[in-house]
């Protein structure tokens, strides 16, 4: 019993392309060849995208598998696959489209709601097998369509809320739904319309303001605002101007809010009333008009000296029946000084401010602009000295002088001089500071500085300061006497100079053979320093240098010299002495023995 596969082939009936509802038959058919004519069993699996959907077992060459009512959810891949005798063989992969979805079903939980409420809707796609789109329409007459969308992956149906807003009246709901289908979106045909009637918990409210909304400042003016509601419980009224709240009332029917009108009272008004999610307001324009304008404060001086006479004086243009007081600004709060139009007083430092006034009438309060007012003690005599130190610089670098006055006012003017001539100007609190950059050997030493406020007494000098310039060491050059070779016990002299710098000079004398030594020093009104060195011995022998230094800080080192020391002349003879005495004995005794032998 011997068989073979040929061909496995898939067919849909009656076509590739069905329409929603329509019936539909997939057909799988198996070509097989056999050796004998046997009975061999066939097992049958349909797969749509990739997932089982049908599987017989018959001993025929054909199945089928039957779908009475086509739905979206049909559309897929579709796959034949045949098992016969341990041996298998699929089809070839063939796509079926359904087009169309079913209709779906809209109910509303409620067929009536209050403003404020929400409508509760269910939308339905029977038949058809989730993942799914809904989309849900609130139909509003001249108005555009509000849409919400909801993905449901689970399930056929979806449920959503609306809210009802002010000026709903009559609202028809829609759904339709939809299937991504090879990227696109299959939409189904739009659901039954679904009426839901909307009542008015309340009416809009009304607001009105008494005496009028055109009104004087100083006036009183009371608003009120009311409503007519079904349901008394949770109704809130709200009167609101700029987004403050003014005053609000609960459980009630009526509102009242009642003030001293000023012009800042002028504006927009509005009446809010709510109740759960329901909210209707009201607006009213008020404008306040001025009594009287602001006063205006006026001062005899604004900058003046201490112990100088200063006189205040507050009025209202066009208008003098008025209560005045007046006040100066301080940080803890405004600091009255009298109840009056007019103000003298002998001022002090201390009295350096912002004055204002206040005018009252009608019980309206209204304060002027402030008036700033300077009081300057006089600048005392400065001083002026080098920053961080002694009157002197060191040449080529930079001098840095700070002047100051102990006393004055600020702000303060410094004028800095070198010489008769004006280098900087600066504008300080209690001292200021200048830079001479650069300093060379022929400049003018003489420094000075000035300083004066705007107090009367003019400007204040400080005695010259003289500034000593500081010539750093330059080339320091050692030589001795004798040079080179020094006999054992004899004098040096040894002369270290220096070619520029100015005195008083440090010298230093150095000895280095196998550590270094400092052997002399001294500091001299001179460019040079001589160290006599009485008894030189051979540990003296070595390399010597000096090193010179002043007030600018920087050692300069010589080029070194050596020295060695030698024996003395006597000391040479005695050496002789013992050296040729025994030679000369040693010679005159062979002499006398050769002498002796030749007689012989």
């Amino acid at each position: 019993q011997v068989f073979t596969f040929n061909t496995v082939e898939i067919q849909v009936k009656p076509s590739v392309k069905v329409k929603n509802g329509a019936p539909m038959s997939i057909v799988c058919h198996a070509d097989i060849s056999k050796s004998t004519d046997f009975q061999l069993k066939h097992n049958f699996t349909i797969f749509k995208n990739g997932k089982l959907v049908f599987m017989t077992v018959t001993d025929k060459g054909d199945a089928q598998y039957d779908i009475p009512a086509t739905r979206s959810s049909d559309t897929g891949d579709y796959e034949c696959t045949v098992e016969a005798g341990r041996k298998t063989k699929s089809s070839n992969s063939l796509h079926v489209r359904v087009t169309g979805m079913t209709k779906p079903i809209l109910t509303a939980e409620k067929k009536e709601v209050l403003e404020g409420e929400v409508v509760k809707l269910r939308c339905e796609l029977p038949e058809e097998e989730p993942p799914l789109h809904f989309f849900f329409q609130k139909i509003k007459m001249n108005s555009t369509p509000k849409e919400k969308h909801v993905f449901e992956p689970y399930r056929n149906f979806s449920v959503v809320e609306f809210s009802v807003e002010e000026g709903d009246n009559i609202l028809q709901f829609d759904c339709f739904g939809g299937r991504n289908v090879n990227l696109e979106l299959e939409k189904s045909e739009h659901s039954n319309k679904t009426l839901v009637t909307v009542r008015e918990p309340f009416i809009k409210p009304t607001l009105s303001a008494r005496p009028s909304s055109n009104i004087t400042e100083g006036d009183r003016i009371q608003f009120e605002c009311s409503t007519v509601v079904a349901r008394m419980r949770d109704i809130e009224i709200i009167l609101q101007k700029n987004r403050t709240i003014l005053k609000s009332v609960r459980d009630e029917k009526h509102l009242k809010y009642s003030t001293v009108a000023t012009l800042e009272d002028s504006g927009e008004y509005l009446c809010k009333v709510e109740q759960g999610r329901a909210s209707k307001t009201t607006k009213l324009n008020v404008v306040v008009s001025e009594l009287f304008p602001k006063p205006i404060l006026v001062a005899s001086m604004k900058n003046l000296d201490e112990n100088k006479e200063l006189t205040f004086s507050c009025s209202i243009n066009g208008f003098r029946k008025a209560n005045f007081s007046m006040f100066r600004k301080n940080s803890n709060g405004d600091l009255w000084l009298k109840n009056s139009r007019n103000l003298t007083m002998r001022v002090s430092v201390n009295d350096t401010g912002s004055y204002f006034c206040k005018a009252e009438v009608k019980g309206i309060v209204k304060e002027s602009k402030p008036v700033a007012i300077n009081v300057f003690a006089p600048v005392s005599k400065p001083t002026l000295s080098v920053l961080g130190g002694l009157p002197e610089v060191v040449l080529g670098k930079t001098l840095q002088l700070i002047c100051r006055s102990a006393t004055g006012t600020p702000p303060i003017t410094f004028t800095f001089y070198k010489g008769n001539e004006v280098k900087e100007i600066v504008i300080n609190d209690t001292y200021a500071t200048f830079l001479d950059e650069n300093i060379r050997q022929d400049d003018k030493r003489g420094y000075k500085c000035e300083t004066k406020n705007n107090h009367s007494s003019g400007m204040k000098t400080s005695n010259i300061l003289n500034v000593t310039v500081i010539v750093p060491i330059k080339n320091a050059s050692l030589g001795s006497i004798p040079y080179g070779e020094v006999e054992d016990g004899s004098k040096t002299t040894f002369l270290c100079s220096v070619k520029e710098g100015s005195w008083p000079i440090h010298f230093r004398f150095f000895r280095k053979s196998d550590h270094e030594v400092l052997m002399f020093e001294k500091s001299e009104n001179a460019d040079r320093v001589i160290w006599h060195k009485e008894a030189m011995s051979r540990q003296d022998t070595g390399t010597y240098y000096c090193m010179a230094s002043n007030r600018a800080n920087v050692d300069v080192k010589s080029q070194p010299i050596t020295i060695s020391v030698i024996l003395a002349s006597w000391q040479k003879g005695i050496i002789a002495a013992f050296v040729l005495l025994p030679l000369a004995g040693a010679a005159a005794l062979t002499l006398w023995w050769f002498l002796c032998k030749k007689k012989k």
